[in-house]
């Protein structure tokens, strides 16, 4: 059965609709993507949120970083995995399939990362996010002193902390517009 047809349970403006930059921008990610992100196409029901939306994403995810980007995609699944979130499970799903090479990896992290054949940096940075996620007010000083421990500088710490948050954050949202991913996802990189 797939999934519903929507993208989200609120209208999305046309393209055409939006302001200059936002079309442009929007152009960029179908040249580049082939696609246009249906987060992206969600946010755009509120033009200056989408805007806000792009900085911080691309800050958080694609900006100079200790952690690599597939490190950071890791963290956007354990969140997602920990919350169920369909849209950022398939999403970046795709991107840690991509990333790694690995298609099994990307499922592994998926339904449960603790399968996953880590190095022990990778697992203590994505036990961090799991019990960020899932218990954050029990999180306590050895489970900060665990990461730093394991290698990451507090610039690299911080940035996972951020990375867990902003996950935390698109997955409510995620659910609460009902947002579904791209279909083309499901299948790239496998």
């Amino acid at each position: 059965m797939p999934q519903p047809d929507h993208i989200h349970i609120l209208p999305i403006p046309e393209t055409g609709e939006l302001d200059a930059d936002l079309q442009k921008y929007l152009s960029i990610c179908e040249e580049k993507l082939g696609l246009v992100p249906n987060v992206l196409k969600s946010y755009s029901f509120r033009p200056e949120r989408l805007r806000k939306f792009i900085d911080h994403y691309n800050e958080v995810m694609l900006a100079e970083s200790k952690l690599s980007k597939l490190e950071r995609e890791m963290i956007a699944v354990v969140v997602s995995s920990c919350n169920r979130c369909y849209y950022c499970l398939v999403a970046h799903g795709q991107a840690v399939r991509e990333l790694s090479g690995d298609p099994e990896l990307g499922e592994m992290l998926v339904m449960n990362y603790r399968v996953a054949p880590l190095e022990a940096k990778q697992r203590a940075m994505l036990d961090f996010a799991w019990k960020m996620t899932e218990t954050p007010a029990a999180t306590t000083e050895a489970d900060r002193q665990a990461l730093l421990s394991a290698g990451f500088d507090e610039e690299s710490y911080f940035d996972i902390c951020e990375t867990i948050g902003f996950f935390n954050y698109t997955n409510r949202m995620a659910h609460g517009l009902d947002m579904m991913p791209n279909r083309e996802y499901h299948t790239k990189n496998r």
